[in-house]
């Protein structure tokens, strides 16, 4: 399937020729003959068509003979239409059979359509040529598709699972499945080769020009994409092989996992091997090869590598069956080069490679070792000159190998199995020592390539991170049914079950997806829970148990066989509905399963080797201790294969007690797989799965050829038959409204009327026409669903009604044609007869005299009509002569009308030009405004932008939030676990203790029993000196006392064994017990030691007492001074409060002014009204400017009203703090009363101490807790008298403070007029807060450094109390031992012992504490974290609002700079009127000054009143920054440390907040001045417009006496010009009316420039309001220091716990060498004891004396020998711990040792039973010379037996030490109480800052709210900018066009004499004042109508 290099056209093999498709003579013959399918042997289905229907059966005619045949109907399967040909999507035939889907894939197979889809599927037929469709070319034509856009291919599967996975972020597989040479690899490659080539990495896009071919290319490609592409072919070389269906068939099945980044790059990959044919290894069918890498290294290998490798030829291997068989097409030797050049570029080393070919080699000479058996035995020799030797006799293997010769053929021959407790060497039979090598050989092999495949995934692993999102394809073998199957396909066909019913499940998802869309009502069944009871018959566990699940248990029982397994299943599993039993007695098989894919027969021969996979132990240890270490490796699992013991137990004997010891070790290879498969599973469930069906079309390989029975076998196996079976359960068939209505409405042609109508009402009634079956069709949203055969039937239907509407139209057209031909031929006839009639009348009259002389004068006769035309002529003249006189009349009116016209044209030209110079500066103005507009929406983009990227980071902080918060809810669930585990460790030890009792007490009665021996040995002795002669009787029972002794000692070896095993399982419980030992031995040396010391420390404790009383009585009085200080603080708040309640009392009557002054306003506006009807300009000002300095009067006498209010509420508020006190005093008092509970409950603990101090023995406990209790309370009242102190100092600070609040107070009412001149110092405030944001963060980042600090700190006193705990754990062990072996000798040690358990359990209380303080420490640096997170937050947030402002006084500036522009364009406009209007400015002149100055009395008023308004806005400023400093104050008082430095830092914020108000005040004023600038020339344009209206009206004037001179020249025309007078007189009308609507339209404009100027005025507002939030979130920042500084006096307090466990860690340290003290004591008292015992021996006996000395110095030996095992076994066990992957080789070199110890054991007991032996014969020889010495060694005896019971004794007693330290775990319980309770403080503390935290939150979501309103506001000002443009661009319009009217206009409307003219501008100007504007023009039009001299005044 390879690309190849031809000129071959790629499309021929992609796309349909649609030509043939849509033939319509194909599709006449499918309607003629009724074409269907019918079976064939040899085509497996053919066309037919059906004759006559005879009941059930029909007679069909064969298509392709024409022969006749009798089928059944049930046989029948109907045939798709034409136009579903070669269908690239098998699911929309309509008719979905085996045959439809069979043909469709044969015609595309002939066709070189390899790929075609079926639904999910892509189903690939196998070519076995190379096609041109896999090229780089082809790669660009998919990628970027879609895939219904393109043809099918594996591209477009690639392409579709790479879009979803970078669109969807969901994560894809591809599943290639089928079998064997049916092309999944290739497959497999060719979406790996897509992927690289598509996702590869930013290195190897740099040049996309270089040909692909070229190394520079290659090179270019990146590293990670060429590697994962060379995977393949090392996996192909040691897991492909040759078989008869395929030369390069993957005899494993794989998952290729390859990760990508967000951006869609490749990042790595993965790959997972099922199932490796491991037996390929070593056997192989005929014509097959072994796997291909033995075949490439025999043939490749050089010289020098084939002497390393011990390498012979082809034919010398037994493993290599058939020899060399070559590859057609493949060279063996060129491969070898690929495959090292593979490894090469995967960076495998030299080394490496080496090693895994020396295993390859190893692998085929297992195959050369024979064996051959021995004459007279079954047993199994090995011939010398075989097995791999050499003529030098060192063996090829072993070589290879890194074994001993003789180790491996003792370990094949004969190894050692364990029988019960011994190992046994059991000789092996020739059978089974081929079976060993061979398991071997295969095992070995399946190391390797696991080991390879690992390798592979550790060179694609490039990110130790997994990637964004990944891609699987899953290549594994399809479902296979042979004659007989074996375990190998029963789990293949398991795995395809599996897969199967993913694919249903998915199809049943996509099936109701596309339902629930379309909204069609459907009964949703899932079919993946059709495969369900198969999948359960395999996989079950029990109830009842499934068939892995019986052969595992059947791997576990002994003498268990194949027949037995298959007799299991058939009785567990015979009733299940997916099982078969076998039909005959005579069958094969054992067993069938019924599978989707049909039925299988299984053959369960070696089974249950197959599932164990046993392998020679004996070998494998040899081989896991190989000198290769790549040897060691591939075999360091040595602990979990299956042993030959095993097996030998299975055949032979039954459980032993070895054989139960290692069930657990292992796990069969069923289990390991289903395992396997049920990871691929989730991980396939998790992935959106895309499935790839790989078919072989025929066994031959042969091209163009396709077995129709092996595809259908095929399509069966691999579920697409499946699919199409759920298909048909649906509406397979799915059709848009349009296209069904546009091929299907012929069949409904009157159903749908006329016009529009949507298409699914116009489909609703074609299907009620149609009259189908409503369970057929469902109509949904988009499309038209049907069951499958229903869009057939349509077809059918319309190829009918085509073949009709054709034979009818044909029949129409020959009818036409018909009667046109008759028609012809009826007019040729009438015509004929015409000519034939005229031919004959000529020939009558030809020879006729008067037909000749008729001829001849009738051309003459025309002569006679000349007169008559004469006056025709004449007539005609007269009419053109009149027609002329007109036109000349009309040409003269036009020529007239023709000069007016010119005239008209020339004003037009003028006002043409005008108007060009006006469009050219408003298109000027429009750019500008339009670029002008894009900067403004390119910032409110950034704006928007950013306000996105703050809300995402306010998402991210909240679910950090939710994190951290389960963080702690998990560590206080771990708290409680681990609590609730201390209990249970607590009960494990009591048990333990009573286990240890029960043995001491077994270990008495042994010792009982051997006394009683040795004093039946003394009588013994005593019967031997009375009679000699029974001596040797008496040494007899002696031999079997000395027996039984021995059996007894067994008896000890094996109750010590499983003392081991009980350690090894509770390893933890021994630690405890460990600790309690020691702690018991503490307490004792203790005791002993401080019994001298009793009276001096009662002494002592008395003195103690008394300083702790004092020490109470001034900690009271410490606190007493603290709860004053805190009153005086809880005052302070309170004042704070008041003052804050009376800044809302200020806030109301700020807006009671803000009233007074909008009444003040409408005051102003009547005033205006009656200024303008009654009063001058001066008179109007004056009293204007009286009522504003009234107003201002009012206003001061407010403010100071305010600050008298001001005085009365601090007053209030003094009275208030006195009721705050008392409250304070009450809750003091509580807090006493709960302080005396305190001390009862102290004083009932003091109680229990003294209680525990009347035993002597506890005492010195009870002692020690109270100095512990001093020294707290000692560092308690440190800093009590430190925080004393310190609120002494702020109480004095604060008391200052107030009294400059106070002050500054008084100084605020003189601070609000001095706030205009403070406001432009606002934007250096802001310079300064960004200085004081970087302190802070370097503050923080001193912080964090204090913190690693810390963390540091901690870590090394962890790592120290780590080493105590070791040390101590050593100490513990010894001692343990010295226990166990002097405890005849030493009764003193368990003391030492017992008193080290108190000092482990104060140790384990401290590390509780500690650990608790751990939690605390983290939880403050959590805490720290948020608030830093919160800083930065503020941080942002305030860079975002700077941004914003600079943003808005941009725009300002902008504005500004577009007002200016405004006024040029005016100016200009201005003269160009002020030239026109030049003439009639005199008589308006005085009006318009008297509007200007009203105009600018409204102004002056306005900007009164926006003085006012911003008055009262400073005042609000400031009285923010008044609340501000209060709430600083109140933050100040709440923080306990660093008051003083706070109080500096506020005076300073103080100082720079008052700068602030300065500069903000001068900014108002500029602000102020630039307002009342801009109003001012607003004013300077309205009174040039008037002045340009005056000038337009005189020389309308001028022009008026003009046309009187005009009409008197053309007083003659004045009766022609009567009706265009007329006409004059109502354009003039309309000139008039255009003018007031012109005036109308200037006032709109004046108030939308005031309406401008209130937006400006609310965009200045907006601003303010924006620096009003920035002082909040200053506020805020405070409130981050604030709790910054708590968390610094967390961590101070966390330091000085610190400190005091550094003390206690002291402490540790000295009882620590108080313990090596008594370990040294303990010694020196055993020395006394052996020093006294070889005393009084010498004396009587010093032969005895030697004996025993012997004997002591060998079980000091013994004591040494276990001590440094255990000191080995320690080191051991620690190394574990940090080094987990050496588990293994531990625990075998652990089980060696102990294996020697207990050999030492057994030859120390061996020389003790001699030395006693020989003891008994000096006794006897002897006994009557030293009879004295043995009745002193009696006494001796008796007096040890005396000292085992006083032994006894102290040991009860020491139980009672036990429990009285129980008495004390429970008040170290109650300590931890305590410490919870801490915690839940802490937890409050944590809860009140998420609070805070809410509330920030809260205050950001406010700010970005008031954003938002700004953006608002400041769109909104734009576009009444934006009006007010296009309002003044349309005045100048109109202003033009009255001009153009009045010009047009004016001969005619002004028509009296100047006379008349004068006189109406005298009077007009002595009655201007008193007439309004309207009533004004209506005078002047109503003069000029009647043509009157002077108006007339009402």
């Amino acid at each position: 399937m390879s690309h190849r290099s031809g000129q071959e056209d790629p499309e021929r093999y992609l796309f349909v020729d649609r030509a043939v498709v849509y033939n319509p003579a194909t599709q006449a013959d499918w309607t003629a003959k009724k074409l269907v399918w019918v079976p064939s042997e040899r085509h497996g289905f053919e066309a037919a068509g059906i004759r006559e229907e005879r009941g059930e059966e029909v007679l069909v005619e064969l298509a392709e003979n024409g022969k006749k045949v009798v089928i059944n109907k049930d046989d029948i399967q109907k045939m798709n239409p034409p136009k579903f040909s070669k269908v690239e999507d098998m699911a929309e035939l309509t008719c979905l059979n085996e045959a439809s889907v069979l043909h469709n894939l044969k015609d595309r197979y002939y066709s070189g359509l390899i790929y075609t889809y079926s639904g999910l599927f892509c189903v690939v037929i196998n070519p076995y040529k190379n096609l041109p469709i896999y090229s780089e070319n082809i790669i660009e034509m998919y990628r970027g598709k879609k895939r219904h856009e393109m043809p099918p291919h594996i591209y477009a599967i690639s392409e579709s699972a790479y879009r979803c996975m970078l669109q969807d972020r969901e994560d894809q597989s591809i599943l290639c499945t089928g079998e064997s040479g049916a092309g999944k690899t290739e497959n497999t490659k060719k979406v790996i080769q897509y992927l690289a080539h598509v996702a590869s990495s930013h290195k190897g896009r740099k040049d996309h020009n270089i040909p692909p071919d070229s190394p520079k290319a290659f090179k270019l490609q990146g590293e990670l994409e060429r590697q994962l592409l060379q995977a393949n072919p090392i996996l192909e070389s040691f897991g492909n092989a040759k078989t008869v269906k395929n030369d390069n068939s993957s005899r494993f099945g794989k998952f290729i996992r390859i990760n990508f980044d967000v951006t869609g790059y490749i990042v790595g990959a993965n790959i997972e091997t099922y199932l490796l044919e491991k037996s390929r290894a070593i056997r192989q069918a005929k014509d097959e090869r072994t796997f291909h890498i033995f075949y490439r290294l025999l043939a490749g290998a050089g010289e020098h590598l084939r002497t390393d490798l011990l390498l012979e030829g082809f034919n010398n291997y037994r493993f290599l069956s058939n020899g060399n068989i070559p590859i057609p097409g493949q060279q063996d030797k060129e491969n070898f080069q690929e495959t090292m050049e593979a490894m090469h570029i995967m960076s495998f080393s030299h080394d490496e490679i080496v090693c895994m070919l020396k295993v390859v080699s190893a692998v085929l000479q297992f195959g050369n070792i024979v064996f051959k058996k021995e004459r007279n035995t079954d047993q199994a020799s090995m011939p010398e000159n075989t097995a791999g030797l050499c003529k030098t006799k060192q063996p090829f293997l072993c070589h290879l190998l890194g074994m001993n010769v003789m180790e491996f053929t003792r370990a094949i021959l004969t190894p050692r199995i364990k029988v019960g407790r011994d190992y046994v060497q059991k000789a092996q039979t020739k059978e089974q020592a081929d079976f060993a090598v061979e398991a071997l050989a295969k095992a070995t092999y399946e190391r390797l390539f696991r080991w390879l495949v690992h390798r592979i995934n550790k060179a694609l692993d490039r990110t130790k991170r997994q990637g964004a999102s990944f891609i699987g394809i899953l290549d594994i073998a399809g479902f296979e049914i042979f004659e007989l199957n074996s375990f190998e396909q029963l789990c293949i066909n398991y795995t395809n079950e599996k897969l199967q019913q993913l694919f249903n499940h998915t199809m049943f998802i996509l099936e109701q997806e596309e339902y629930q869309r379309e909204g069609i009502e459907w009964s949703f069944i899932d079919f993946g829970l059709d495969l369900q009871p198969c999948i359960d018959l395999i996989e079950r566990p029990n109830n009842p148990p499934g068939i892995l699940a019986l052969l595992d248990e059947e791997c576990w029982f002994p003498k268990a066989t194949d027949k037995t397994f298959v007799d299991k299943v058939l009785q567990e599993l015979g009733t299940h509905s997916k099982f078969q039993k076998p039909r005959q007695l005579k069958d094969k098989a054992d067993f069938c399963i019924i599978h989707y894919a049909g039925r299988v027969d299984y053959k369960a021969d070696e089974w249950l080797m197959k599932n164990m996979d046993p392998l020679n132990d004996n070998v494998a240890t040899l081989l896991h201790q190989s000198t290769d270490k790549f040897v060691a490796e591939l075999w360091k699992d040595v602990d979990r294969i299956v042993g030959l013991d095993q097996v030998a137990g299975m055949n032979e004997t039954a459980f032993g007690a070895a054989y139960k010891t290692k069930k657990g070790m292992f796990r069969t290879v069923g289990q390991l797989y289903k395992e396997q498969l049920s990871k691929l599973m989730a991980t396939l469930r998790n992935t959106n799965p895309n499935f790839v069906r790989c078919i072989i079309p025929n066994h031959e390989k042969r091209a163009g050829k396709l077995d129709p029975h092996l595809v259908l076998d095929q399509l069966r196996c691999n579920g697409v038959l499946e699919g199409i079976r759920i298909c048909r359960q649906g509406f397979p068939n799915r059709i848009v409204f349009q296209e069904f209505r546009q091929r299907y409405e012929i069949l409904t042609p009157n159903a749908i009327p006329k016009g529009f109508m949507d298409g699914k009402q116009a489909c609703e009634r074609m299907i009620q026409a149609l009259e189908l079956d409503g369970n057929l069709f469902r109509i949904g949203q988009s499309k038209i669903f049907f069951r499958a055969g229903v869009l057939a039937h349509l077809e059918e239907e319309r190829d009918l009604k085509i073949t009709d509407i054709i034979i009818y139209f044909q029949a129409v057209c020959r009818g036409y044609l018909a009667r046109k031909a008759f028609a012809k031929k009826q007019q040729q006839l009438s015509a004929l007869k015409v000519l034939q009639r005229n031919c004959a009348a000529y020939l009558k009259l030809r020879h006729w005299q008067w037909w000749r002389l008729f001829t001849k004068v009738k051309p003459l006769l025309q002569v006679t009509r000349q007169e008559e035309e004469l006056q025709a002529k004449d007539e005609e003249l007269v009419k053109v002569k009149e027609k002329q006189m007109k036109v000349e009349g009309e040409l003269v009116e036009m020529e007239r009308k023709h000069q007016q016209l010119m005239e008209e044209k020339n004003i037009l030209a003028e006002q043409l030009q005008a108007e060009t110079e006006l469009f050219a500066e408003a298109e000027e103005m429009r750019a500008r405004l339009a670029s002008k507009k894009q900067e403004l929406e390119e910032i409110l983009h950034d704006l928007e932008s950013r306000l996105e990227e703050e809300e995402e980071r306010s998402q991210e902080l909240q679910n950090e939030k939710k994190k951290m918060q389960s963080h702690i809810q998990d560590l206080e669930e771990q708290l409680d676990e681990e609590e609730a585990a201390r209990q249970k460790l607590q009960l494990e030890k009591v048990t333990a203790e009573a286990k240890m009792k029960k043995y001491e007490e077994d270990i008495l009665l042994l010792e009982d029993q051997n006394s009683k021996f040795l004093k039946e040995k003394k009588l013994l002795e005593d019967r031997i000196n009375e009679v000699t002669s029974m001596l040797a009787e008496e040494e007899e029972k002696a031999k079997n006392l000395g027996k039984v002794k021995n059996k007894q000692e067994m008896m000890m070896v094996d109750l010590e064994e499983r003392l081991k095993k009980e350690e090894k399982t509770r390893q933890e419980l021994e630690k405890a017990k460990r600790k309690l030992d020691g702690e018991t031995s503490d307490f004792q040396d203790q005791i002993s030691e401080l019994q001298s010391q009793i009276e001096e420390l009662k002494m002592q404790l008395s003195k103690k007492d008394d300083e702790q009383q004092m020490m109470q009585a001034r900690s009271e009085e410490e606190v007493s001074h603290k709860n004053n200080a805190l009153k005086q603080i809880r005052e302070l708040q309170a004042q704070l409060s008041e003052l804050q309640e009376d800044l809302e009392s200020e806030k109301q009557a700020r807006n009671k002014a803000e009233k007074l002054k909008r009444d003040l306003s409408e005051e102003l506006e009547a005033l205006k009204t009656e200024l303008e009807d009654t009063l001058d300009t001066t008179a109007a000002q004056q009293e204007l400017r009286t009522k504003r300095e009234q107003e201002v009067a009012e206003l001061k006498k407010a403010i100071e009203e305010e600050t008298k209010n001001h005085e009365a509420q601090i007053q209030e508020m003094r009275q208030r703090h006195a009721t705050a006190l008392e409250e304070l005093s009450e809750q003091l008092e509580q807090a006493k009363r709960f302080k005396a509970n305190l001390e009862k409950t102290k004083q009932s603990q003091e109680t229990a101490n003294k209680e525990l101090a009347s035993e002597v023995k506890s005492l010195q406990q009870a002692k020690q807790e109270s100095e512990h209790k001093r020294k707290k309370l000692e560092a308690q009242l440190q800093e009590f008298m430190a925080r004393v102190t310190e609120g002494e100092r702020s109480k004095g600070e604060l008391a200052e403070r107030s009294h400059k609040l106070q002050t500054e107070l008084d100084n605020v009412s003189t601070m609000l007029e001095d706030a205009e001149r403070k406001g432009i110092k606002l934007a250096k405030d802001v310079a300064g807060l960004e200085s004081q944001l970087q302190d802070t963060q370097e503050l923080l980042q001193e912080e964090t450094r204090q913190k690693l600090n810390l963390s540091s700190r901690i870590r090394q006193l962890e790592e120290e109390k780590n080493t105590l705990q070791e040390q101590q754990e050593e100490d513990e062990e010894a001692r343990k031992n010295l226990e166990k072996q002097m405890f005849t000798l030493q009764a003193q040690l368990s003391e030492s012992k017992k008193k080290l358990e108190d000092d482990v359990g104060t140790i384990e209380g401290l590390e509780e504490t500690k650990k608790k303080l751990q939690k605390d420490l983290e939880l403050a640096n959590q805490r720290l974290e948020e608030k830093t997170i919160a800083f930065e937050k503020m941080e942002k947030t305030k860079t975002r609002l700077q941004q914003e402002l600079d943003d808005l006084t941009v725009d300002l500036d902008h504005q500004r700079q577009i007002v200016s522009n405004l006024e040029k364009k005016q100016k200009k406009f201005d003269q160009m009127l002020a030239e026109e209007k030049s003439i009639s400015a005199r008589y308006a002149e005085e009006r318009d000054r008297a509007e200007a100055e009203a105009r600018e009395k409204e102004t002056k008023a306005l900007s009164m009143a926006r003085a006012l308004d911003e008055a009262l806005e400073a005042k609000e400023e400031l009285e923010r920054i008044n609340k501000q400093l209060r709430a600083e104050m109140e933050d100040l008082m709440s923080s306990k440390d660093d008051v003083g430095k706070n109080v500096h830092e506020l005076e300073k914020s103080k100082r720079t907040l008052e700068q602030q108000l300065e500069e903000m005040k001068t900014q108002l004023e500029e602000l102020e001045d630039e307002l009342q600038a801009t109003e001012d020339a607003k004013l300077r344009l309205e009174v040039n417009m008037q002045a340009m209206k005056a000038q337009y009206e005189r020389d309308l004037q001028g022009r008026d006496d003009q046309n009187d001179e005009k009409k008197r020249a053309l007083v003659k025309q004045v009766r022609e010009m009567e009706a265009e007078l007329e006409d004059e007189r109502k354009q003039r009308a309309l000139a008039v009316a255009a003018r007031k609507k012109l005036e109308m339209d200037l006032k709109d404009i004046e108030g939308h420039i005031e309406g401008a100027n209130k937006a400006r005025d609310e965009a200045i507002k907006q601003l303010r309001k924006l620096q009003a939030q920035m002082k909040d979130y200053q506020r805020e920042l405070e409130d981050t220091r604030a709790s910054r500084d708590d968390i610094f006096a967390l961590s101070k307090e966390n330091e000085k716990k610190l400190k005091s466990l550094e003390a206690e860690i002291v402490q540790l340290h000295e009882d620590l060498a108080a313990s090596e003290r008594g370990r040294r004591h303990a010694e020196q008292e055993r020395d006394e004891l052996t020093s006294d015992f070889s005393r009084c021996v010498r004396a009587a006996l010093m032969d005895e004396k030697r004996r025993l000395e012997a004997r002591i110095a060998q079980l000091e030996e013994e004591l040494e020998e276990e001590q440094g095992n255990m000191e080995l076994l320690n080191d051991r066990f620690r190394k574990t711990t940090m080094q987990v992957d050496t588990l293994t080789t531990e625990l075998s070199a652990e089980r060696s040792t102990a294996q020697k110890s207990e050999n030492a054991r057994q030859q120390l007991e061996r020389q003790n039973k001699e030395l006693r032996a020989k003891l008994g014969e000096l006794e006897g020889s002897v006994k009557n010379r030293f009879k004295a010495s043995i009745t002193a060694l009696e006494a001796k005896i008796a007096q040890l037996e005396e000292q085992l019971e006083q032994e006894a004794r102290e040991r009860a007693a020491a139980n009672k030490i036990v429990r009285r330290t129980e008495k004390k775990l429970k008040e170290v319980c109650m300590q931890v109480e305590d410490e919870r309770r801490h915690a839940d403080q802490f937890k409050e503390q944590v809860e009140k800052a998420n609070s805070r935290m809410k509330q920030l939150k809260r205050q950001l979501e406010e700010a970005e709210e008031e954003a938002t309103r700004a953006n608002a506001s400041r769109r909104k000002l734009q576009r009444e900018l934006d009006d007010a443009t296009e309002a003044s661009e349309g005045l100048s319009r109109e202003v033009h066009t009255l001009k153009n009217r009045l010009r047009r206009g004016g001969p005619i409307t002004f028509s009296s004499s100047r006379s008349g003219r004068r006189p109406l501008q005298v009077e007009g100007t002595s009655s201007l004042d008193l007439l309004s504007d309207d009533e004004l023009e209506n005078k002047i039009t109503d003069n000029n109508a009647n043509e009157t001299p002077a108006p007339q005044t009402e």
